[in-house]
């Protein structure tokens, strides 16, 4: 089978409350007459993590941030494959609910009482495994810079060297991503191929020269960021990204040029790492 013989859908486990005794946001659909959780498909070059806010809005009417995700459902529709990847969802603001001819009843029950109303055993089981970590997390968002054309054929300083247009391109999809995460701190390596690679998303953009090719240091480095203890997007390099990640979870992570990684911290452990592609069509996590 291949990625373009996949249907794919993505959704979250909503919750609000306190994170000692939170409530999940359980849907029911009239059409099918069944409980299940806030999901939907892609649109034609949606980015999966913009989906899953998409979808819990539209069925909700909630603006959610996402937490760590969950381990994706596989089913088969009319002899198709279907994956829905999910995230655990914290409520951030809530427009009001309104029934409609999708969904016509929202509830919100403790997990459960949600467990057992779902219709399915597979959201029931994603319900259950709201337990198995922590609720409550800080993302870190570890972003590879989009395309810039080849060095060997850039004429001038490297440190100058824009996004292509198809790195033009990744930068606008990455820009619908980063809501998930709500940043409060945007910190880039000062080439500019990084700095456009976070443009998109708009705000202030501090830069640093750790985080640069030349001025990366291997004990330094992962000090700057490690430091950092709000929600943020930083933007580094090929070269800089994949001593970084290990030094902050001891895992061997590679990213594509435009492809992020979000690390889901706890205090000061990563309890999540997730790592996302980033390309101009629907791209695959």
């Amino acid at each position: 089978m291949t990625t373009t013989d996949l249907l794919r859908a993505a959704g979250a486990v909503v919750w609000r409350g306190p994170a000692s005794r939170p409530e999940v946001a359980v849907i029911h659909r009239p059409a099918y007459d069944d409980w299940t959780l806030p999901k939907g498909k892609l649109e034609p070059g949606e980015h999966v993590v913009a989906a899953a806010l998409r979808e819990v809005r539209e069925e909700t009417g909630l603006t959610v941030a996402l937490g760590r995700a969950l381990p994706p459902v596989h089913y088969l529709v009319r002899g198709r494959l279907k994956r829905v990847d999910y995230w655990v969802a914290r409520v951030v603001a809530d427009d009001g609910f309104t029934p409609g001819e999708e969904v016509d009843e929202l509830s919100w029950l403790p997990p459960e009482r949600a467990a057992a109303l779902l219709t399915f055993g597979w959201d029931a089981g994603l319900v259950r495994r709201l337990a198995g970590a922590p609720l409550e997390t800080v993302p870190l968002v570890l972003v590879r810079h989009a395309t810039a054309g080849s060095r060997a054929e850039w004429d001038g300083d490297d440190e100058r060297r824009p996004l292509d247009a198809g790195g033009r391109a990744q930068a606008a999809v990455l820009a619908t991503a980063l809501p998930a995460y709500r940043p409060e701190l945007l910190m880039s390596s000062p080439s500019a191929r990084c700095v456009q690679t976070l443009e998109p998303y708009g705000g202030e953009i501090l830069l640093d020269p750790l985080l640069s090719e030349e001025g990366q240091d291997p004990r330094k480095t992962p000090v700057l960021v490690r430091e950092i203890t709000v929600p943020a997007v930083v933007c580094s390099h090929g070269k800089v990204l994949p001593g970084l990640l290990h030094a902050l979870t001891g895992k061997e992570i590679n990213l594509r040029k435009g492809a992020f990684a979000v690390l889901h911290r706890a205090g000061d452990q990563v309890v999540g790492v997730e790592r996302h592609r980033v390309t101009a069509a629907s791209p695959p996590p």
